[in-house]
């Protein structure tokens, strides 16, 4: 194993001493001072242009954001873009008034910075920063070692680097491969998971329960897929691999047991569609509506921008009202009193136009007004109306309506006493003051 690495690195060298040896050739040698001195003009056109271009590019206000992002891009690349129009003319020329052999290390620059550049603005599909500078340092070496020549050489060598298990050989070339083809996997499954969550969210005939169930199991079909190809093009077994991960699970379920129950619990609300997304519930002090059904948690937002991650086993064994299961409507109950010179048929036909006269109080749904009770101050009231917008808040649309009634009970001379007490002091005999 050691000789066989030394005989492949023994081997890439010699490649690499090869090419070394060739550039010390007259016409390389003017070839390379071209280059350095098209990479000096570039630099100064970019100087030059770059900032007027960046100023007249801020000035289009009516651009789509698409097309401003690809001029941000190409600002960014500027140089190259003009390193490349700069040796591709140079290149043109020299094969039109002199034989291609004295343009031949140009073409090939030129053919490398082709490609990383084709790399680098394909490399903008990828979201993830450090994901999309690995994949581009890996693309700009491979492409390197390919033009000049080396590839062959950097594969045995990387081939000849492996460690053995049995009858298991890790290479550091099949690693290398195994970590390509599972990122390249996972960019294509993000890819289309993308397009069919969107399709999955805007179908109006799948329940909101339904379509978050349907996107978790595309991602795991998806993502576990790829990493088990990811590990048959290293070549390992995965029958041990299985054996060994049913044994750890068993650990595992015992250390876990409520990340389990938690993710259990959420599989249960996603089939049972006890909860979806846009419900209003409410659970001991907190009230609002679900904004995001997890794995292992269910997001619900307050009125007051407060988010709530509440464990799914919370909701399926606690108690939880919701506002909105079965229908949207909601009835809110309100209480009041009014004096008792009032005509309490007047009162009721008063509390009950006022009523409806509030934007978020529903007019299909009957507002009713009824007596208590007789108090010791006041015949009471409870007014009963129907929403069904409960996710905009209950208490603003209780001051809207205790408003209304203010202001109609006013117009109507209609009183709302309180209670009056009053105090007595007594005299008190001269003998039982303290001395």
């Amino acid at each position: 194993m050691e000789d066989e690495l030394i005989d492949a690195g023994m081997g890439l060298w010699r490649e690499v001493e090869v090419f070394l040896l060739s550039m010390t050739t007259p016409w390389r040698l003017y070839q390379t001072g071209i280059l350095l001195v098209l990479l000096a003009g570039a630099h100064l056109l970019r100087f030059f242009a770059g900032r007027r271009l960046e100023d007249w590019i801020r000035n289009r206000d009516g651009w789509p954001k698409w097309r401003l992002r690809l001029s941000v891009i190409v600002i960014q690349r500027l140089r190259g873009v003009f390193f490349l129009v700069l040796i591709w003319t140079t290149v043109w020329i020299m094969r039109e008034v002199t034989w291609p052999s004295r343009s031949h290390l140009l073409a090939i620059v030129a053919a490398i910075a082709t490609a990383w550049m084709a790399v680098s603005f394909g490399a903008q599909l990828i979201r993830n920063r450090p994901l999309r500078r690995v994949v581009t340092w890996g693309a700009w070496i491979y492409l390197g070692l390919l033009y000049l020549g080396l590839l062959d050489g950097a594969t045995v060598f990387l081939d000849s680097i492996a460690i053995t298990f049995g009858d298991f050989r890790l290479s550091a070339l099949s690693a290398l491969k195994a970590v390509i083809v599972t990122g390249l996997l996972f960019l294509g499954a993000r890819l289309v998971l993308r397009i069919l969550i969107g399709r999955i969210s805007s179908s109006e005939d799948i329940s909101p329960s339904m379509r978050v169930l349907a996107t978790k199991a595309l991602q795991v079909l998806f993502f576990g897929g790829t990493l088990v190809i990811g590990l048959r093009a290293v070549g390992f077994d995965l029958t041990g691999l299985a054996v060994l991960s049913g044994a750890i699970g068993v650990g595992i379920g015992f250390g876990l047991q409520k990340v389990v129950s938690n993710l259990v619990s959420g599989i249960i609300i996603l089939l049972d569609k006890s909860i979806k997304p846009g419900d209003v519930i409410s659970l001991g002090d907190t009230f609002g509506w679900i904004g995001e059904l997890g794995a292992r948690y269910v997001s619900v937002v307050t009125r007051d921008g407060r988010e709530f991650l509440i464990p799914n086993e919370d909701l399926v064994t606690g108690q939880v009202v919701n506002w909105s299961h079965s229908d949207d409507f909601v009835r809110i109950d309100l209480t009041f009193g009014t004096s008792y010179a009032d005509d309490p048929h007047l009162v009721r036909r008063v509390a009950t136009e006022a009523a409806k006269a509030v934007p978020r109080v529903l007019a299909e749904r009957p507002v009713a007004c009824h007596i208590t009770g007789f108090g010791e101050s006041s015949i009471d009231y409870v007014l009963r109306v129907w929403i069904r917008d409960a996710q905009e808040g209950l208490a603003s649309v209780r001051g809207g309506i205790y408003l209304a009634l203010w202001d109609a009970f006013k117009e109507h001379a209609i009183t709302i006493p309180f209670p009056q007490r009053e105090v007595r002091v007594l005299d008190t005999p001269q003998d039982t003051l303290p001395a």
